[in-house]
């Protein structure tokens, strides 16, 4: 069998074979992704696990705005490589920002000298806070982000809790590492004999508030109180 970590693999696995049984994990939704046709019953050799970051971005984005009630434009960072999944971070987050009066400026990024170059917009046109979209590229150089972003002096939020382990401000997302456990659960079974087909395509439903409160100190900002109480982890 095969296990896809991600959705670029998980679509080049499918593309490569109908008969050996795969367990992907994505962000994506796996229906408008193509990678299968149907949750409940995903019929042919694959399923697996999503973590629906997507859909998750309208609620960063109201955590991000709690911490900076006063910001006013927001640069969204996204890799146009992910395709779809990227597609679905920008509708959710535009469509979340007008209720709240904010202005996104779209950014993207498929390389690290377009992270840099992203970065360096950010701070020429004074954006006031930054929301990097979920995104395999990211994950590799979350370094070199959350470096720019200290650089900068941008406040930004992530996708998962990688990123405030190491200096980021704060992430809102689902845990990845419960989201390999249940690929891990999945791909057990199967080996046991059963058949990708009868296992519904699982939604990993354990969802991270991530603080590094040391880094709020530094950007000079102050996290409410109904933020630390309620946050999974508040870094020191």
């Amino acid at each position: 069998m095969i296990v896809a970590g991600n959705t670029a693999s998980a679509l080049a696995v499918k593309a490569a074979t109908t008969t050996i049984p795969i367990v992907f994990n994505t962000p994506g939704d796996p229906v408008t992704l193509g990678i299968v046709t149907n949750l409940a019953r995903p019929e042919g050799n694959l399923t697996g696990v999503t973590w629906l970051a997507g859909e998750l971005s309208a609620k960063r984005l109201e955590l991000l705005h709690e911490v900076i009630p006063g910001a006013a434009r927001i640069g969204v960072l996204v890799e146009p490589n992910n395709g779809a999944v990227t597609e679905s971070i920008v509708r959710d987050v535009e469509a979340a920002a007008r209720p709240m009066g904010l202005q996104i400026r779209v950014l993207k990024a498929n390389t690290s000298g377009e992270i840099d170059a992203a970065f360096a917009t950010t701070a020429r046109e004074r954006l006031d806070a930054l929301f990097v979209g979920s995104s395999p590229l990211f994950n590799a150089r979350r370094i070199q982000l959350v470096n720019l972003a200290s650089y900068h002096r941008i406040p930004t939020t992530y996708s998962g809790r990688l990123y405030p382990e190491i200096g980021g401000l704060m992430s809102y997302g689902a845990s990845v590492t419960d989201a390999f456990r249940q690929v891990g659960v999945y791909t057990g079974r199967i080996l046991k004999g059963a058949r990708p087909a009868d296992l519904p395509v699982l939604q990993s439903t354990k969802l991270e508030l991530v603080i590094n409160h040391q880094s709020a100190r530094m950007l000079g900002l102050t996290i409410p109180d109904k933020l630390l109480s309620i946050a999974d982890e508040v870094i020191e």
